[in-house]
C-alpha cells in the first residue's frame, strides 16, 4: 500500500519485475488497486566463465583443494582412485595386489585416517572401505574437495589426517544426457550413462555404470594375473526439490546400488570350480551394496534454517582367499539434526545432535587349514554412538581474521564418552594472501579385516595379543597461500606442514615373525610429519604448469629406536603440464611423478628365495592424454606409465601360494606396467 499525494489528471504506473505493467488515469479516485498479471517468462540468460581445473578455495576458511570435473577430464579417471594423478596431497595405494583393492592416503598414513565422504555423507566405512573408492565412477564425479589436517566436527569424530568429500553431479546442473565409453589395452571395458530431467522445482538424475573384465595377462611370469577380472554393475538415482537458498522446504535424496565380483590369482583359477581348494590359488570377491541418503532442510529466513541428514547402507559379501572363506554383512546408519544460525553479520553457529549405528558381522572359516591358522570364527561389532556438536565461525577486522571453534561429545556403547575439540584460524593480511593454522583431536574404532584385507589374502597367522582400544590422535598444522598475476601470467604458491601424533594406534606388525602378524595397541610414539610446497602457473590462459614437492617422515619409536614405517617415499615430486588453444577444440595433458626410495617390511627371517630388499628403488611414472572436441562428442586417447616401469613379481612366495611365506602386501610401485586407452564422451545439453 502506498500513500501518494496526487491531483486530477495524474497517471499512476505500477511495475514489477516478471509482471506486465499497469497504468491508471486518476480523476476523482481516492483509492485505487493495481492487479498485475504475470508476464511471459524471460528467456534464460547464461553467464559463463572458466575456472581452473584444480584450485584452492578462497571462500572456505579451511584450506580446501578443489578438483573439478574439468581437471578429471585430463586423465581416464575410471574410478575415484584414478582421480588424483595431478594432485599432490592424496596418494592412491594398493592394499591387495591380487584383487587390486586400493585406499587413499593423506600425510603418509593409511586411508582409514582420512574421512571419505560421498556428497557429504560418510558412506565409506567398514566393509565399504575395502573396495569403496574403486566403485565410484570418475565420470559421475563433479568436484572433489580435499582438506588436510583437523576439519569440521560436524561430519563426525573419525577424521584425523584430513577429509575428502566427493561431490557427484547434481540433477539440476548436469547436461540432459551424458555417455562415456572406455577401452584399455588389457581389454577392460567401461560404460557410463547419465540422464537428467527437470520440471519446475523438481529435478532428477539417473546414472548407470558398468565394468566388464579384461583378458588374462601375466607379463612377469609368476603365473598370477597382472590385474583382476572385474565385473561391476551400478545404478544411482538422485532426486532434488528446490534450492537450498530458497525460503521454506527443500529436499534431496539419493539411492545407489553396486553389484561387483573380482577374480584374481593364478592364471587357470576358475572360482566356481576352484574356490576353497588347495590345488589352484585364487581370490574371488562378490558383494552387493545398496545405499540411501537424504538431506531435508527448512529455511525460516536468511539467517536461520534446520537440516536433517540421514545416510545408510547395507553390504553382503562372500569372498574366498585361497582356502579362507570370508562371509560378512554390515548395516550402517548415520543421522544428524542440525540448526544453522547466522546470529550476527560476522558470526554463524551450527549445532545439533547425531547418532551412529554400526553393525558388522564377519565369519571366517577354512575349507582346509594346512598351516593351522588360529583366527577362524565370528567377529561381531555393534556400535551405538549418540552425540552432540557445535561449531562457531566468527569474522573480525573486515574479514581479515576468521576463527572456527568446534567441539563434539559422543558416547560409545562400549568405550564410553569422548570429547573432540577442533579449532582453526585464518588470517588474510592482503587480498591474495592467506595464512591458516589448525589443531584438533580425532578418534576411531578399527575394523581389522575390512581395513587390512591383505591379512586374509596372505598366509600368515593373525594373532590378537590384547583387546583393541579406539585409535586416538592429535593433528596440527599450518599453511600459507599466495596468489599473484602479472601481464599474461597467473599463479598460486602454497606451502603447508602437518604433524599427526598418535596416542594409540593399531596396525599389523609383520616384523616380529615371518609367519605371523601381531595385532595390538601401540601407545608409544607414533608420528607423521608431512611437508608440501606447490606452485601452479597459467600462461596466456592456454598453458597450465604445476610442480608439487612432498616430504614425509612417518615413524614410530620402539625400544628406543626410530622405525621408519614402510611404503612411504620420503620425497615425491609431481609435475603436470596442460595445453589448450583458445578455441577449446583440443587439449593435451601430461603429468610426471617421481617417487623416492621406500622402506619395505623386513623379510630377512624368510628363506632366501622369499627374501626381498629392505628398500624399494626410486622410480618415475609418465602419463599423457590427448582430447579432441567435436561439438557434442569428445574423443580422448591416452597412456599411463608410458615408459613401462613395473615392480616385477610383487607377490612374495608366489611359487607356493598355500605355503607360510605367501604375502601380497609388499607392493610399493606399479605392477601392471604400460596401459593405453581410448574413450568417447557424448554430451547433450538442454
Amino acid at each position: 500500500m502506498f500513500n501518494i499525494p496526487i491531483r486530477k489528471g495524474t497517471i499512476l504506473i505500477a511495475t514489477l519485475t516478471g509482471y506486465n505493467s499497469d497504468t491508471i488515469n486518476i480523476n476523482n479516485e481516492t483509492i485505487v488497486n493495481f492487479k498485475l498479471q504475470l508476464s511471459r517468462q524471460l528467456s534464460e540468460v547464461e553467464v559463463q566463465g572458466e575456472r581452473k581445473g584444480q584450485y584452492i578455495s578462497t571462500i572456505n576458511p579451511i584450506k580446501t583443494e578443489v578438483i573439478s570435473s574439468a581437471e578429471l577430464k585430463k586423465g581416464a579417471c575410471c574410478d575415484l582412485a584414478g582421480c588424483f594423478n595431478t594432485n599432490g596431497s592424496v596418494q592412491p595405494a594398493t592394499t591387495n595386489v591380487v584383487t587390486n583393492a586400493q585406499e587413499l592416503r593423506v600425510l603418509g598414513l593409511s586411508g582409514v585416517y582420512n574421512q571419505v565422504l560421498l556428497d557429504g555423507f560418510p558412506m565409506i566405512q567398514g566393509l565399504s572401505y575395502t573396495y569403496g573408492i574403486s566403485n565410484i565412477p570418475g565420470p559421475l564425479v563433479d568436484n572433489i574437495y580435499v582438506s588436510k589436517g583437523a576439519n569440521s566436527v560436524i561430519q563426525g569424530y573419525e577424521s584425523i589426517t584430513g577429509q575428502i568429500n566427493v561431490e557427484t553431479k547434481e540433477p539440476d546442473k548436469t547436461n540432459k544426457l551424458f555417455l562415456n565409453g572406455y577401452l584399455n589395452t588389457f581389454w577392460e571395458k567401461q560404460f557410463n550413462g547419465i540422464v537428467t530431467q527437470r520440471k519446475k522445482r523438481w529435478s532428477n538424475l539417473l546414472a548407470f555404470h558398468t565394468v566388464q573384465p579384461s583378458n588374462r595377462f601375466d607379463r612377469d611370469g609368476d603365473n598370477f594375473l597382472d590385474l583382476p577380472l572385474t565385473t561391476r554393475y551400478e545404478v544411482m538415482d538422485k532426486l532434488k526439490f528446490g534450492n537450498e537458498t530458497d525460503f521454506g522446504f527443500t529436499f534431496k535424496t539419493g539411492f545407489r546400488i553396486v553389484n561387483e565380483k573380482r577374480i584374481g590369482g593364478q592364471l587357470n583359477y576358475i572360482p566356481y570350480e576352484d574356490k576353497g581348494s588347495t590345488k589352484v590359488y585364487g581370490q574371488f570377491i562378490k558383494y552387493t551394496q545398496p545405499e540411501l541418503w537424504i538431506k531435508a532442510a527448512y529455511r525460516f529466513d536468511e539467517d536461520k534454517r534446520i537440516v536433517l541428514f540421514t545416510a545408510g547402507f547395507y553390504q553382503q559379501q562372500n569372498s574366498w582367499f585361497g582356502a579362507t572363506n570370508y562371509k560378512a554383512h554390515q548395516s550402517t546408519l548415520n543421522t544428524s539434526l542440525q540448526f544453522e544460525w547466522n546470529y550476527k553479520p560476522e558470526s554463524s553457529l551450527k549445532t545439533g545432535i547425531s547418532f551412529r549405528y554400526f553393525n558388522l558381522n564377519e565369519d571366517i572359516l577354512f575349507s582346509q587349514n594346512l598351516l593351522n591358522h588360529t583366527y577362524a570364527g565370528d567377529y561381531i561389532k555393534l556400535e551405538y554412538v549418540p552425540g552432540v556438536f557445535a561449531e562457531n565461525t566468527m569474522y573480525f577486522d573486515n574479514d581479515k581474521f576468521t576463527w572456527i571453534a568446534g567441539a563434539r561429545m559422543d558416547h560409545h556403547n562400549k568405550f564410553g564418552t569422548y570429547f573432540t575439540p577442533r579449532t582453526l584460524l585464518k588470517y588474510s593480511p592482503a587480498k591474495k594472501t592467506s595464512i591458516r593454522g589448525s589443531i584438533g583431536l580425532g578418534w576411531r574404532t578399527v575394523n581389522i579385516f575390512s581395513e587390512n584385507i591383505n591379512l586374509l589374502a596372505s598366509q600368515r597367522d593373525i594373532i590378537f595379543t590384547e583387546t583393541l582400544q579406539p585409535e586416538r590422535a592429535v593433528n596440527f598444522g599450518f599453511n600459507f597461500t599466495q596468489s599473484f598475476s602479472w601481464d599474461h601470467v597467473e599463479g598460486t604458491f602454497t606451502a603447508d606442514f602437518y604433524r599427526t601424533q598418535f596416542q594409540n594406534q593399531i596396525f599389523p606388525d609383520y616384523n616380529v615373525s615371518s609367519t605371523n602378524v601381531y595385532i595390538s595397541n601401540f601407545t608409544g610414539t607414533s608420528v607423521s610429519n608431512g611437508l608440501q610446497a606447490e606452485i601452479s602457473l597459467t600462461f596466456y590462459k592456454r598453458v597450465e604448469l604445476k610442480t608439487t614437492y612432498n616430504y614425509l617422515d612417518v615413524f614410530r619409536q620402539k625400544d628406543g629406536k626410530k622405525q621408519i614405517l614402510p611404503f612411504n617415499p620420503a620425497h615425491k615430486i609431481l609435475n603436470a603440464l596442460s595445453y589448450k588453444p583458445l578455441n577449446n577444440k583440443w587439449h593435451f595433458d601430461v603429468n610426471i611423478q617421481w617417487f623416492d626410495r621406500q622402506q619395505l617390511p623386513n623379510t630377512m627371517n624368510n628363506p632366501v628365495e622369499y627374501q626381498r630388499p629392505s628398500e624399494s628403488e626410486p622410480y618415475a611414472m609418465v602419463n599423457a592424454q590427448f582430447t579432441y572436441n567435436l561439438k557434442r562428442f569428445e574423443v580422448y586417447v591416452g597412456c599411463e606409465n608410458i615408459f613401462d616401469f613395473r615392480q616385477k613379481q610383487p607377490i612374495i612366495g608366489w611359487q607356493d601360494p598355500f605355503g607360510p611365506y605367501f604375502d601380497v602386501s609388499s607392493v610399493w610401485g606399479p605392477t601392471r606396467g604400460r596401459e593405453g586407452y581410448v574413450g568417447l564422451r557424448f554430451n547433450l545439453t538442454r
